[in-house]
């Protein structure tokens, strides 16, 4: 049985041979774990479809097309078979005694000692000369060992790019080349959404089995002003302005191979816990490779959240082909001026970077005014006043 690479989608082309997790020569059984193939979208695990002996083709970083032959499985008796039980171990044949060994040889004497010479004779003293002045000592300059390429190996890594990582430095050179994107930024006070989510999350974990998060709140209140401001929801084709009017919302994640970002289809009907679910769901295949083409794309507006890593303050980059994209930061508690008085209270930054050929600043900066404000009064969002 062959082994070949599996076709993704429409837009890859080829793979990396990742780990293999069986060896050469080695018994698998079906369904078990034999590599993983890295694209630049997505990883893939291959498994077995049947038993029987492995024969790898496809070795550890090499680059592969789709529908090649990575590996062979052979079928064996074994596998055809019940295995039968294992032979009683043969009785040891007895082995002939061995002769006495010889007598030991009488040792020869060793020849007596001769007495050594005098080490030296007693060198004979030269006349006393008169006394010269001592040299001026020499100058050495000090020369540094030239590295030698043993210790310069061992001072450097060098490793082939991963094809995810090809790929997102690709992108990331591409939108700086051929969007005009711009970022504007603004502050949330959480406070109101922190204490309905600490309210409420025990009860909302038990209702519906899933932990009630921030993003959540993000994710509907991006909707709400993607409805108010379709520009920010739009995309550029060609010559055209493409206005969509349904709210596919890619959620940034992070992983071991790279930043992915799948998406949450149909938000504007999702409920909060059919979003945290659809977030749950995504996270668990990303950590166990089980994530498809098909949840990465049609995006029409993206949300990134720095803040899980510590982030204060950062500038998102476009997700193309969409035009906008927000970056949700830190909550950090800081002194604010509320009514005349300064008080302490949980803020986060908000950034939104958005490509200007299609968005307007002024449209821009409205919206992201319009999400902080659904964030900090969430009850006019909830009760979508």
């Amino acid at each position: 049985m062959e082994i070949k690479v599996p076709e993704v989608g429409e837009s890859i082309y080829e793979a990396v041979v990742g780990a293999w997790h069986k060896k050469d020569g080695e018994q698998v059984a079906k369904g078990d774990l034999l590599c993983e193939l890295e694209t630049d979208k997505i990883n893939l695990e291959i498994n077995a479809e049947a038993a029987g002996i492995l024969s790898i083709q496809a070795q550890e970083g090499e680059t592969v097309k789709v529908g090649s032959v990575i590996a062979t499985l052979s079928e064996t008796e074994e596998t055809k078979a019940p295995a039968k039980k294992a032979a009683e171990p043969a009785k040891e044949t007895p082995q002939p005694k061995t002769q006495p060994a010889a007598k030991k040889a009488k040792e020869t004497p060793k020849p007596p000692k001769t007495p050594a010479r005098p080490a030296a004779t007693k060198a004979t003293e030269a006349p006393p000369q008169p006394k010269s002045p001592p040299a001026a000592p020499k100058t050495v300059e000090p020369t540094l060992p030239a590295p030698s390429a043993a210790a310069s190996d061992e001072r450097v890594t060098r490793r082939p790019m991963s094809p995810i990582r090809k790929r997102i430095a690709e992108r990331l050179l591409a939108v700086r080349q051929q969007t005009a994107m711009l970022t504007t930024f603004n502050e949330a006070d959480m406070s109101r959404v922190m204490a309905l989510r600490k309210k409420h999350k025990d009860d909302f974990k038990k209702k519906h089995g899933v932990a009630l998060g921030y993003m959540s709140f993000f994710i509907k209140a991006c909707v709400e002003a993607l409805e108010e401001f379709p520009a920010v929801n739009s995309r550029i084709d060609g010559s055209d302005i493409v206005e969509q009017h349904f709210y596919d919302i890619g959620v940034a994640v992070g992983s071991d191979k790279g930043l992915v970002v799948p998406v949450v289809r149909d938000a504007a009907r999702l409920h909060f816990a059919d979003i945290e679910q659809t977030i749950a769901d995504y996270v668990e295949r990303i950590g166990s490779n089980r994530l498809n083409l098909s949840d990465l794309e049609g995006g029409t507006f993206t949300i990134t959240n720095g803040g899980v890593y510590g982030s204060l303050l950062s500038t998102p980059i476009l997700n193309p082909p969409q035009s906008a994209i927000l970056g949700m930061h830190a909550i950090q508690e800081r002194p604010v001026a509320r009514d005349g008085q300064v008080v302490i209270r949980p803020m986060m930054y908000l950034a939104l970077s958005y490509d200007h050929r299609i968005i307007d600043g002024k449209e821009a900066v409205q919206f992201l005014k319009r999400i902080k404000e659904y964030i900090e009064e969430p009850e006019e969002m909830l009760l979508e006043l």
